[in-house]
């Protein structure tokens, strides 16, 4: 219908009912101008005609919280993606209907993203203590006990009556990098194609929605001379530290990959390593779960690895003798327990090995080692599938060709140089 109210007309269409709440819906549109109204009406009907119309006025919060209940991903990526819909979505969309989450409102949010993750838009934000927003600089004056007196307290000297003065913190704009920003569009792209499933709503505006370009990785490793200062270090302070980051130097496993190795997927006589679980923490829980690409892998092991290694299992078996316990094969190869019936922290080790980076003067981190580990193999002429099977890089190759392309050329050059040095040059007579 068309219903006159004052100088403007207003066009009311029946659009169906909320497959949620099975209220009716209506789209509704004004102008002041008769003959448009009869216009938008025609455009409205054929809207409702077509199904274009949003079916549902639910949230966006409620539509991820479905998705998050029905979606099938591990419990790392599902605690990532609560964390990103707490802090990022839910402030900025969530209790929008969903069907008003548009392409470009996806865009300007991740362009907010990239500028400031608090989505500051370049205001002064500070992180206040107090209650006022526009009072960064409050004293709490200290009153003597009783009722205060009729013409308020008399003017003092904070300093000298012992005041308490709170400062409000400065905010610093931090970008959210590219890689996290993609990871949130995915997310949405993932919720919203749910609802187009579910009918609520026609299309999914997340599919167009423009992304940060995936950011060129710049692996920084540790130099020859660096990786041995730090072994030296490591091996200074105990020997199953040092144990630990020899391992992960030379096999370049990822974090989670060490910690949940146990003495049953290491085989020294055979000089074998099996790569099958990953030990992480989701909230205060840890849990084992499969290999980041679902797969497992062999890895071959160097004399001088399986030394360490051996001298490790027997620092392991003495202490069981001492506990009068047996060696178990499911027993964790690094713990902080006698029996080592409990992998390390993961964060624990981090910071471990970062405080001693730091005393070395070393700029380093745990994930470095991994990439010396690929970078030694590719600088020394080995090929790019045997690297990748290392690292447990799926696709034949291209993961690690991406991330290492800089010494992969090394490795080429080296291999022109090769053939170059093989070849002679016909000399010419007179």
């Amino acid at each position: 219908m068309i219903r006159q109210r004052g100088n403007s007309f207003q066009v009311v269409v029946f659009a169906g009912r909320d497959p949620l709440t099975k209220r009716k819906l209506y789209l509704r549109e004004s102008t002041t101008d008769e003959r448009e109204a009869e216009k938008i009406r025609t455009r409205l009907l054929a809207q409702v005609d077509a199904h274009r119309h949003s079916k549902t006025r639910a949230t966006f919060r409620v539509a991820m919280d479905k998705w998050l209940r029905t979606h099938d991903v591990e419990e790392t990526t599902r605690a990532s993606y609560e964390q990103y819909a707490r802090v990022h979505l839910y402030p900025a969309f969530g209790d929008q209907p969903v069907g008003r989450v548009t392409t470009q409102l996806l865009e300007e949010f991740y362009a907010e993203l990239r500028r400031c993750s608090a989505r500051c838009a370049g205001r002064a934000v500070v992180k206040h203590r107090t209650s006022d927003p526009h009072e960064c600089r409050v004293v709490q004056h200290k009153r003597p006990p009783g009722r205060p007196p009729v013409n308020g307290y008399p003017s003092h000297d904070c300093a000298e009556k012992g005041c308490r003065v709170i400062e409000c913190r400065p905010h610093a704009c931090v970008p959210l990098s590219p890689a996290t920003i993609r990871r949130i569009h995915f997310a949405i792209r993932g919720v919203l194609g749910a609802t187009v499933r579910w009918g609520w709503i026609t299309d999914n505006p997340a599919v167009i929605a423009r992304k940060p370009r995936v950011p060129t990785p710049q692996p920084d490793p540790p130099t020859v001379a660096q990786a041995a200062r730090i072994i030296d270090a490591a091996w200074a302070q105990d020997d199953d530290w040092g144990t630990l980051v020899w391992l992960v130097m030379v096999t370049g496993m990822r974090r989670a990959e060490l910690l949940a190795l146990r003495w049953s997927d290491v085989d020294l006589d055979a000089a074998v390593l099996t790569v099958r679980r990953n030990y992480v923490r989701v909230g205060r829980r840890s849990i084992e779960k499969d290999t980041k690409t679902h797969q497992m892998r062999r890895l071959a092991l160097d004399p001088a690895t399986i030394d360490v290694m051996t001298e490790h299992r027997d620092r392991y078996a003495k202490k069981c003798r001492q506990a009068a316990v047996p060696a178990l094969d499911m027993a964790y190869l690094f713990s902080y327990r006698p029996l080592n019936d409990r992998p390390c922290d993961p964060s624990g080790v981090t910071h471990r090995y970062g405080r001693m980076c730091a005393e070395l003067g070393i700029s380093s981190h745990l994930h470095a080692l991994r990439h010396y580990s690929a970078t030694e193999l590719l600088s020394a002429g080995i090929d790019l599938r045997t690297v990748a099977g290392r690292l447990g890089h799926v696709g034949g190759g291209a993961t690690t060709l991406r991330v290492y392309a800089a010494w992969v050329g090394e490795s080429d050059r080296r291999a022109a140089e090769l053939l170059g040095g093989r070849m002679r040059r016909p000399t010419r007579g007179g």
